[in-house]
């Protein structure tokens, strides 16, 4: 339990804000004021305006992006299928967090300025397509949203309280809306961390890494990047610093930002079972969180792929 809760506690933390904020933009007609921002990418995707706070939302703290997409998904905002499209779109901007937060402080000056550079480049252009993805997939897939219903459903799918008009009242109408929330999300979270910590230490997941071998070959890398993918799987920062090294030795910088990432698929095996999937059922339940769970797997390693053969195969000036 000593695991368990803490990192429970940041994730309610993080997903009532999230939550709270959400219900804060509603009552306080926020919705419509930062719709602009977004709008490029709801647009055409054909998403309502209430994605828009939730993706700025996700530049800022990923966790609190999905509470927002959670709450507005409960409140009748957003349908499955829409919700799942706005996940998707929200990937760049989670991204965009971790580069100031993770790879400019971390990484960059591990690798050094050409292949980290190169390397969260590479990350980059994984989750730019992703989002893209997900706007060609709500274009597709999405039917223009029901200005109805975002204009006449607040965040707890009720109709807009014309009581509360003064910004007291709107913050702990907001407040009221939000403790619900979190009364059904913590125990899902508990429940399903604390699963998630007996397994880890009663099943040997390492074996995972077995994976490594037959990817890198498949790849066509160096032997050296055997060893470094499976260390990079268990932990990028780690994995970073034991090939960091090896540049200009074993590996030229294209073949060493390629291990890496094929480190990254490798890595989705320990990360989405020790990390998303607790999450993710934690916020959505089981059923709509294991389709979650697919959707982000899914497009992170196909894409992961597209970008190990563009950094070995194309000709590019990198």
């Amino acid at each position: 339990m000593a695991e368990v809760l803490p990192r429970v506690a940041r994730i309610v933390l993080l997903i009532g804000v999230g939550v709270f904020f959400a219900n804060l933009a509603v009552g306080f007609g926020l919705v419509e004021r930062v719709a602009g921002l977004s709008r490029f990418l709801t647009g055409p995707a054909n998403l309502p305006d209430e994605v828009g706070t939730a993706i700025l939302t996700t530049a800022a703290s990923t966790t609190a992006g999905y509470g927002m997409l959670a709450e507005f998904r409960e409140s009748g905002a957003l349908d499955d299928r829409e919700t799942l499209v706005a996940v998707t779109i929200n990937t760049f901007f989670g991204f965009v967090q971790h580069i100031f937060t993770f790879y400019l402080p971390v990484l960059l000056p591990i690798l050094g300025l050409h292949v980290g550079f190169l390397y969260v480049g590479a990350r980059a252009f994984v989750a730019l397509c992703i989002t893209l993805t997900g706007v060609v997939a709500g274009a597709l897939l999405l039917s223009p949203p029901d200005d109805d219903r975002s204009a006449t459903v607040t965040a707890d799918g009720d109709a807009p309280d014309e009581s509360a008009d003064t910004p007291l009242a709107v913050v702990r109408e907001a407040w009221g809306r939000t403790l619900p929330k979190l009364r059904r999300i913590v125990p899902r979270l508990a429940v399903v961390y604390t699963l998630v910590v007996v397994l880890t230490r009663t099943t040997d997941l390492t074996a995972l890494t077995e994976l490594a071998d037959p990817l890198a070959t498949v790849v066509g890398l160096p032997g050296a990047a055997i060893p470094v993918v499976a260390v990079f799987a268990l932990d990028t920062t780690a994995g970073a610093a034991t090939i960091s090294p090896l540049v200009g030795v074993e590996f030229t910088p294209r073949q060493a930002v390629a291990t890496m990432l094929v480190g990254g698929i490798v890595s989705f095996a320990f990360s989405t079972f020790k990390r998303s999937i607790p999450f993710q059922y934690g916020i959505w339940g089981a059923e709509f969180g294991s389709k979650v769970v697919a959707v982000n797997t899914a497009l992170k390693v196909v894409w992961i792929g597209v970008a190990v053969a563009t950094v070995l195969w194309i000709p590019l000036p990198l």
